[in-house]
């Protein structure tokens, strides 16, 4: 029934989807055994040759329109790691797989030749200090110049930046998480040599999923930021979350607006990457629940469902799919009460007159057209 109201939603796909959805439905047993009569429990012209039907009526009831839309779950964050600086792999931190909190090391590459470096530039800020500091205690003797002790302060800022060069230089040596997250991949491995801007990890924050998909841009102005929706994935799990983003602009070529849902997973068991249906409300609609059965199409390809009006004449309804289920549909578009045509539909047309005979649930069982199913 998902599937369903996917084709409704695409109108080049309905006719050949239909027919297919009509023939499984009846095939399935949810509309109960076929008699041995059903072959005739069709339209059937009268003596004045009116074609006569079997109705039966309905009051429409309040249903809450559901909006389904498929989308895929990723991580809210996912970033790829890079070297910062070059070097050998010589320790792996966090494994592949395993949470690791922000700033914890995930890998780190040799350290002795850096070390080197940083030792160098503190031993050269010391020089630099002293010679300054000395220049300072001779100079109200006159013993130095404004000019010397301006060009001695000068290599003493000089050192200083190089010493700070090397602490950043050491610290890139350390490549940590950038926040609470997962490694989802790791490129390299202990012994590996890495360049600048090398890839070594995917690291991701899956405590939160996003569903991402389109919606019709009939449907867009049913929907609001901070929505509740449901998410069921394809692995089983049924999940409850926000709608977050709703884009300000259609796709210019589906004619689509882009869709975001957020799915708390404080324990990361929810997998990413899943195929997922979001089913979103869009408001409260009057329905009625029916089967597929009795759903037809008009010369354009519309869906809707054929009902006898007060002067005898059969009338085509579009409809809208409301909800799916396992027991019909819930579909709105017809008035707030219907005599809704469950035997014969398929034999009249819009504008023709008819002879209008109430159905019992039995007889429409029997032409295995199950009309209006109890709630």
């Amino acid at each position: 029934m998902q599937r369903f109201d996917q084709l409704t939603s695409r109108p080049k796909f309905i006719a050949a989807g239909l027919a297919v959805l009509v023939a499984l439905w009846l095939l399935s047993g949810i509309l109960g055994k076929e008699s041995d009569q059903a072959a005739t429990q069709t339209a059937t012209p009268t003596t004045a040759g009116t074609m006569s039907v079997q109705f039966q009526s309905q009051v429409a009831q309040p249903v809450t329109r559901n909006l389904s839309v498929y989308g895929r779950t990723t991580p809210v964050r996912q970033v790829e790691l890079k070297a910062e600086t070059s070097g050998r792999v010589s320790e792996l931190g966090v494994r592949r797989g395993a949470l690791a909190r922000s700033g914890e090391l995930l890998l780190k590459l040799d350290l002795r030749d850096r070390q080197a470096r940083l030792d160098q530039a503190r031993a050269g800020l010391n020089q630099q200090q002293a010679a300054y500091e000395g220049q300072l205690e001779l100079k109200p003797q006159g013993y130095v110049s404004e000019t010397q002790l301006a060009e001695t302060l000068a290599k003493l800022e000089a050192a200083r930046a190089e010493l700070t060069r090397a602490e950043l230089d050491l610290e890139y040596m350390h490549i940590r998480a950038p926040f609470n997250g997962m490694v989802q991949e790791r490129t390299v491995e202990i012994g590996d040599y890495v360049r600048a801007g090398d890839p070594v990890a995917t690291f991701v924050d899956n405590t939160q999923l996003i569903v991402t998909g389109s919606i019709a841009e009939q449907d867009a102005g049913f929907l609001r930021v901070g929505t509740l929706a449901t998410a069921h994935l394809v692995t089983g799990e049924v999940v409850s979350g926000k709608i977050r983003y709703i884009a300000p602009v259609a796709d210019e070529a589906t004619r689509t607006f882009t869709v975001e849902l957020e799915l708390p997973n404080p324990a990361g068991k929810l997998p990413a990457g899943v195929t997922t249906e979001m089913r979103i409300p869009a408001g409260v609609v009057l329905a009625y629940l029916v089967s597929p059965s009795l759903l037809t199409l008009d010369a354009e390809g519309e869906l809707g469902i054929k009902t006898v009006a007060a002067d005898g004449k059969v009338v085509f309804n579009r409809i809208s799919i409301a909800q799916s289920g396992s027991n019909g549909i819930w579909v709105s578009g017809l008035p707030d009460q219907a005599d809704i045509i469950v035997v014969g539909q398929g034999y009249v047309s819009a504008g023709q007159s008819v002879k209008a005979i109430p159905a019992t649930a039995q007889d429409a069982t029997a032409a295995g057209q199950t009309a209006i199913l109890r709630p």
